[in-house]
């Protein structure tokens, strides 16, 4: 089964006399990046956090917000009265002397420096352990997301390649005709050049064998065959992480298509040659957002 990197995962439980709301939001990535949000007494657990959703969700670009809704005595924050009275006697005498409106003062006062600061509360042990199950059913949440991504990847990407193994067909099929194409071709145009009998037939033919051995393509075909039949197990297969195998192994079919290409001398397998790599293409795009 593949998992797609992209998915998303909510939460909301109570922790004591706090709630807690849990955002996680993935899309993909080539390593695991955090971008991590939460509230400033939750700062001493961030390592924790950061290490609790490596684990549970491998690579991805991941952002995740934890927020803290206010119930019972839960103070999310702490108003420092005193400095906020020695501000407001300042800004009402300023006010005064310019002859301003004073109703604003107070929504002025609150970002002042200092005059609103984070709760100095923190996590009891127990209550950290209760935490850790509300980010863990946001992860759960967000990894059911991603198996169900995954399933329309796998079959997409199963498309693709089985969209190029059937111009490979085409193209296997194509193979004897090529070469007595280019047998034919080589001995009319040297007809015409020199004369038919001009030439030692014996010698052209050997310098035709050892000329079609030269663009013989038969190796790129069983070696494309088998990296496409190595990357359909691979899919089938039920460890996670598979997206950079896959890429690596889409990186070797390209070799052997483009080997194809350049060998190939015929139009008609140069079209199966493009079909191929648009197929191949799309399967790249697809497997970037592969586990």
């Amino acid at each position: 089964m593949l998992k797609s990197m992209t998915g998303f995962g909510r939460a909301e439980q109570a922790v004591g006399d706090k709630t807690f709301l849990v955002d996680i939001k993935s899309l993909n990535g080539k390593q695991f990046e955090l971008q991590l949000r939460l509230p400033g007494f939750l700062k001493p657990f961030e390592f924790q956090i950061r290490k609790l959703l490596s684990e549970k969700l491998g690579r991805g670009s991941l952002d995740c917000m934890i927020a803290l809704k206010q119930t019972g005595n839960a103070k999310p924050v702490s108003i420092n009265t005193d400095l906020a009275k020695a501000y407001y006697k300042a800004l009402a005498e300023l006010s005064a002397e310019l002859k301003l409106d004073p109703s604003n003062i107070l929504s002025t006062l609150v970002k002042l420096p200092e005059v609103i600061t984070p709760t100095s509360d923190t996590l009891t042990d127990e209550e950290w352990q209760q935490f850790e199950k509300v980010i863990l059913s946001a992860v759960e949440e967000l990894n059911t997301h991603r198996l169900n991504e995954g399933v329309s990847l796998e079959a997409d990407l199963t498309l693709r390649i089985n969209n190029i193994l059937l111009q490979q067909e085409e193209v296997i099929k194509l193979e004897p005709l090529r070469q007595q194409k280019i047998r034919d071709n080589l001995k009319k145009l040297l007809e015409e050049q020199v004369g038919k009998e001009n030439y030692d037939t014996n010698k052209l033919e050997q310098e035709l064998v050892y000329y079609i051995e030269k663009i013989d393509i038969t190796e790129e075909q069983v070696r494309l065959r088998n990296h496409c039949d190595y990357f359909k197990a691979i899919l089938q297969e039920p460890e996670e992480g598979k997206g950079k195998k896959l890429s690596f192994i889409l990186q070797e079919i390209g070799r052997e298509i483009n080997t194809t290409g350049s060998k190939a001398y015929d139009s008609t397998i140069q079209k199966c040659v493009v079909l191929m790599k648009d197929e191949l293409e799309k399967a790249k795009e697809q497997v970037l957002n592969a586990l």
